[in-house]
């Protein structure tokens, strides 16, 4: 690695961020749910590491979602959820991360014998250990998993309802085809109530007309994923004037053949159209890389150093944080821009 290669990854190693579209269980490393497999009497069909890393090539989100949900499996008690918490924050605190903003999938955790409050005690208090250890921020989104039956979306909601201030969101995720996102208007609308943010997973395998639906219906403050909104321009021009974020996954895209190749991702035109684009990892211990490797991987096919530093800009922008807390962040990054400005110029 020659010192202008050397430079340009500390750029984006150091780059101040936000993470907003993180899978908190999507960053259980293989090594990780192993251990916790062992730890847990859980059984797995894997004989060895390697043999459960062979698992990672997927060809689509539904082969993604089928290992996902069983190494799902190991994750039992409220250590196993801080431990979870606490390797993630571990791991971004080297990658610039000020800020995170986590899913994570209460339905699937009830579905498997586990209490939804054992389950969040055990992220709070990794997100508490996290803010003293690194000091990252952090807000945790309740997200709905789209390909299960409502009423069970409908029964978690209801069961942390007298814990609201716990709660910084919701969220939408999962298999998209054939889950449209009005099917969920009543628990957004009761999320909105009880004074969270709204999010929605949409236009990552789905149509344009799954971000649309979002928009009008969940109210989405931001859409993650989002990528296929290229496709219609009038939303485009919508995204742009209503300031509608898009936290995109650029190797989870690759990964999950959204996209042929990252050189095929539409960003580049949606930036140009005005859609205010941040970069994410979406399930890093799944598709490859962290947030700071989806900078790299960004950068490996020809995004400016300016371009990836307006994208990490928006994330912080986009962030659901306080004015002050945004000011500061910002602050960090102009500081930033001062200490690579011949990178940002070159």
């Amino acid at each position: 690695m020659n010192s202008t290669e050397l430079n340009m990854h500390t750029a984006l190693e150091t780059l101040p961020k936000s993470e907003l579209h993180l899978h908190i269980e999507g960053s259980l490393e293989p090594e990780l749910a192993l251990e916790l497999a062992d730890r847990n009497g859980v059984s797995l069909p894997y004989d060895s590491l390697a043999d459960l890393r062979e698992q990672y090539q997927f060809t689509n989100l539904q082969s993604f979602l089928d290992l996902y949900y069983e190494l799902m499996g190991t994750l039992k008690t409220a250590d196993d959820f801080r431990d979870l918490a606490l390797a993630y924050f571990k791991k971004v605190s080297a990658q610039g991360v000020k800020h995170a903003e986590i899913f994570f999938d209460p339905q699937v955790h009830v579905s498997n014998g586990l209490d939804v409050n054992m389950v969040m005690d055990g992220l709070l208090e990794g997100m508490h250990e996290a803010k003293a250890r690194y000091g990252i921020t952090s807000g945790l989104i309740l997200s709905i998993v789209r390909d299960m039956p409502v009423d069970t979306a409908q029964s978690v909601l209801d069961s942390v309802k007298n814990r609201a201030d716990d709660i910084l969101g919701i969220g939408l995720d999962s298999a998209e085809v054939g889950y449209p996102p009005h099917l969920f208007t009543k628990q957004f609308e009761e999320a909105t109530a009880l004074g969270w943010h709204r999010v929605a997973h949409a236009g990552e395998e789905g149509p344009a007309s799954y971000v649309i639906d979002a928009l009008d219906n969940l109210h989405a403050e931001r859409i993650d994923h989002g990528i296929h909104s290229v496709t219609d321009a009038t939303l485009l021009e919508r995204l742009a004037s209503e300031r509608i974020p898009l936290t995109t996954c650029p190797l989870s895209n690759r990964r999950l053949q959204v996209v042929g190749s990252l050189e095929n991702l539409p960003l580049h035109n949606m930036m140009e159209q005005g859609v205010l684009i941040n970069v994410n990892s979406d399930d890093p211990a799944y598709f490859g890389g962290y947030i700071a490797d989806n900078y790299q991987a960004l950068e490996g096919v020809g995004f400016t150093l300016s371009e990836l530093s307006n994208m990490a800009e928006n994330s912080i922008t986009a962030s659901f944080i306080s004015d002050v807390e945004r000011d500061a962040l910002l602050q960090q990054l102009v500081s930033w821009k001062s200490r690579f400005a011949s990178l940002l110029t070159a």
